[in-house]
């Protein structure tokens, strides 16, 4: 006697993959120049090399007009470079802002991302499940014949 095989419902699915990741074509398409200028600057600026580079030139700066060298033309407490500190500063602030703006859109889009493939992921666990689960439910029945037989045959 041949017996019926039972298909699980669930094997016969297509299996559904989520959308394909790529972190380099996070929104940048659509970027506008300014988020672009935005992004480079900021990357720019928040290197070691900027911080040498700036670190290097208020020194020479204060070196030259604190041994007057060439007739200092901003004296000790150095009001010309403060106003150009601050000014540096005022500009640094919201291109470092409209940076940041762009950082979280990315992790924004990162997340969502993150959460459908978490989601898939739990839909392929609990289909694991229930496989394990009819996997289990056979392995009993077959269990419970064998002892049936083993039974009958020591009768």
């Amino acid at each position: 006697m041949l017996k019926k095989v039972k298909v699980v419902k669930h094997e016969e699915k297509k299996l559904i993959h989520p959308k394909v990741f790529e972190p380099t074509k996070i929104p940048n398409e659509d970027r506008t120049l300014g988020q672009r200028a935005s992004d480079s600057l900021t990357s720019g600026m928040g290197s070691w090399g900027f911080i040498t580079f700036f670190l290097t030139f208020l020194l020479v700066w204060i070196a030259i007009n604190f041994y007057g060298w060439t007739q200092a033309w901003d004296p000790y407490p150095f009001i010309l470079l403060n106003l150009c500190l601050s000014c540096l500063a005022a500009i640094q602030a919201p291109i470092i802002l409209m940076s940041q703006n762009r950082s979280e859109q990315k992790d924004r889009v990162r997340q969502e991302y993150d959460y459908t493939v978490d989601r898939h992921a739990l839909r392929q666990v609990n289909k694991i499940y229930k496989e394990i689960t009819y996997l289990r439910s056979d392995i009993d029945v077959i269990m419970k014949k064998y002892k049936r037989a083993k039974s009958a045959a020591k009768k």
